[in-house]
């Protein structure tokens, strides 16, 4: 190199070119800052994961309005009556299907489903499983005079109790219902009551899923005494007689209810007679246009005197939820001559004190409510409901 030329160098010292002395230097262009430590950077970082997130959300919206929209508009009436059927079973859903169907074809799917098919036939050999059986003794292995039962559907996974002794059974209330007070989870109320057992009884106001249970709807006795009459005798009743005998009547009022010596009973809606009968011949109450699948609740009798109550699981791919003629199916199979359907959905729950103890199930298993005594999977968005009247067995006389 000449001494009238000169040299650029980098920051290494490293020669990169030389230039004539005559000439003009080429200028060097600034740094770029590094990726990601700019403030801007950063920004269009935040910017790129909220508007992929909002994205994605949007898109499954999307996806889900499609989805129901083609399941319910589809070829398929039978999977859209199970769906439109089944939303409505929740208070939180019961608007969802209006949005695609409208009103009209949405209340008219549903009256169309209380529509029921009776079936008759005679109570004579209808009696509990083993009747005809020589030396079986079904209540041999019975813990405390109770059976427990877990039975597996196609569609849905259920839990029955069979009380031999009916005097055992008897409803529970969350408070007087006159002092403004909102229902009680199914823990607080085995506690009051240091029950054995107890399942969620009759209906109470729900409005938008939000109810805290603090009333009963329809006339209500408890231990003896009538607790609560609002007027509403349209209704369900489901209750027993001082003598331990199950009534399941469309419809109740003070005075029949008082002439039949009721000591225990609730009311759910109108239309959910499951079994009933005449002291010769049983009515079931079938409605085949129900194909509404969720979380259920009922309670029955068999001709022998011992009750059963039945809590079955819902709202998961292997348990979707039973329907009303399930209901009545499992209280056949399990010999009951009357039966009524409670109060279900997020209100369906079954207590059973120790019961993993008692039949030694793994309790790795369990959820924190089933290690406090549920028995059936909980499935809702919130804690166990509060509400206002239970079905209870007591302690072994």
């Amino acid at each position: 190199m000449k001494n009238d030329d000169y040299v650029i160098l980098n920051e290494n010292s490293t020669v990169l070119k030389s230039v004539k002395k005559d000439s003009e230097p080429e200028p060097l262009l600034p740094k770029r800052p590094r990726s990601g430590k700019g403030k801007g950077s950063k920004w269009k970082i935040v910017r790129r994961t909220l508007l992929c997130f909002g994205s994605t959300v949007l898109f499954l919206l999307i996806a889900v309005i499609l989805t129901c929209n083609l399941l319910v508009n589809g070829p398929s009436e039978s999977m859209r009556n199970m769906l439109v059927l089944s939303a409505r079973q929740a208070s939180a859903t019961k608007w969802i299907p209006a949005l695609f169907i409208g009103r009209e074809m949405t209340e008219q799917i549903e009256r169309d489903s209380k529509k029921i098919i009776s079936h008759v036939i005679p109570m004579e050999g209808s009696d509990q499983p083993n009747q005809g059986e020589e030396d079986v003794d079904e209540w041999k292995n019975a813990i405390d005079g109770i059976q427990y039962i877990q039975i597996t559907k196609p569609t849905f996974k259920a839990y029955l109790l069979i009380i031999r002794d009916p005097s055992r059974v008897f409803v529970g209330v969350s408070s007087d219902f006159h002092s403004g007070k909102t229902g009680a989870v199914i823990f607080s109320i085995a506690e009051k009551y240091q029950a054995i057992a107890a399942i969620n009884g009759g209906e109470f106001a729900d409005p938008g899923g939000m109810g805290t249970g603090d009333n009963p709807m329809g006339i209500t006795f408890s231990e003896g005494e009538i607790v609560w009459n609002d007027g509403l005798t349209n209704r369900t009743f489901i209750g027993i007689t001082k003598d331990n005998r199950m009534v399941v009547s469309e419809g109740m009022t003070k005075a029949r209810a008082e002439a039949l010596g009721i000591r225990d009973g609730v009311c759910f809606q109108t239309g959910n007679s499951l079994i009933s009968n005449d002291g010769t011949n049983m009515t079931l109450h079938y409605a085949d246009g129900d194909k509404g699948t969720a979380q259920r609740t009922a309670i029955g009798q068999r001709q022998d005197g011992a009750i059963l109550m039945l809590v079955t699981d819902g709202r998961t791919a292997s348990s979707i939820g039973a329907t009303h003629n399930d209901l009545i199916d499992i209280m056949r199979e399990y010999g009951a001559v009357v039966a009524g359907k409670l109060d279900g959905g997020s209100s369906a729950m079954m207590y059973y004190r120790d019961y993993f103890d008692l039949y030694h199930i793994d309790t790795s298993l369990l959820d924190e409510y089933q290690l406090k005594g549920l028995v059936n999977k909980y499935k809702a968005f919130t804690q166990p409901r509060r509400i206002p009247t239970y079905f209870i067995v007591g302690a072994s006389s």
